[in-house]
């Protein structure tokens, strides 16, 4: 993640000019995860794609919303590498039992 999230400071330094606002970034993220939805429901869901038209790349969406999220790292100084690891372990206190006690996951 640190190398990701550095790729993408470098390139918002040499193409990007700076980086946009917070709340830019917010609706940014947002419409990047409608596109993820739209293809999904396309996709896997019970939704079809119109006459001539094509779902999308999920791969390229995906990768948008990566792109944003560690914008929004990077603006508020989070080095997602150690984030993932505190939340990872968070959820692995938590959840230990919980999911092997799901029957609906059987």
């Amino acid at each position: 993640m640190r190398g990701a999230q550095r790729l993408v400071d470098d390139w918002i330094g040499s193409i990007g000019v700076r980086y946009f606002d917070e709340l830019t970034n917010l609706a940014q993220l947002v419409e990047e995860v409608g596109e993820v939805a739209r293809i999904l429901s396309r996709t896997h869901g019970e939704q079809s794609c119109k006459p001539g038209e094509s779902p999308g790349e999920l791969a390229d969406e995906l990768a948008d919303v990566l792109f944003v999220t560690l914008c929004l790292a990077n603006q508020s100084g989070i080095d997602l590498s150690e984030a993932l690891a505190r939340n990872l372990d968070k959820k692995t206190r938590r959840d230990a039992d919980r999911h092997r006690g799901n029957v609906k996951l059987q």
